[in-house]
């Protein structure tokens, strides 16, 4: 089982809306282009579609209310920054971003099975 953080999700959601922008995430276990070819472990290999597919699904099935979803599309579907969003939502940019940051920690506690609390972060949830 994975254990998802804010970050990794962040990292991620584009390419729940674009496939090609999975092309351009860079998987931990490989080594940069430039750098000459060493040994490759194939049972290590990258987690980087599984995590597209579970959030894909943590999208369909998370409890986010019509403003969250309509956030996580303006801000990783479409890469809008919040001061776009928020004249796009008829908002102040505070409460674009916080509704944003509220969407994405509702998906990683789903993505982890735990209840979402306001606020949450991964680190808190280990504790």
């Amino acid at each position: 089982m994975t254990c998802y953080n804010r970050a990794l999700v962040e990292h991620i959601l584009p390419a729940a809306w674009d496939s090609a922008a999975a092309y351009g995430i860079k998987a931990e276990q490989t080594p940069d282009a430039d750098m000459p070819r060493g040994h490759k472990d194939p049972k290590k290999g990258s987690p980087l579609f599984v995590h597209i597919a579970d959030i894909k699904q943590a999208w369909k099935r998370t409890d986010l209310s019509v403003v969250e979803r309509q956030s996580l599309v303006l801000r990783y579907g479409l890469d809008y920054g919040y001061e776009e969003m928020a004249d796009v939502r008829g908002v102040r940019k505070q409460s674009a971003q916080e509704a944003t940051e509220r969407a994405v920690g509702k998906v990683t506690a789903y993505l982890n099975g735990d209840k979402y609390i306001d606020g949450y972060d991964q680190l808190e949830a280990e504790e």
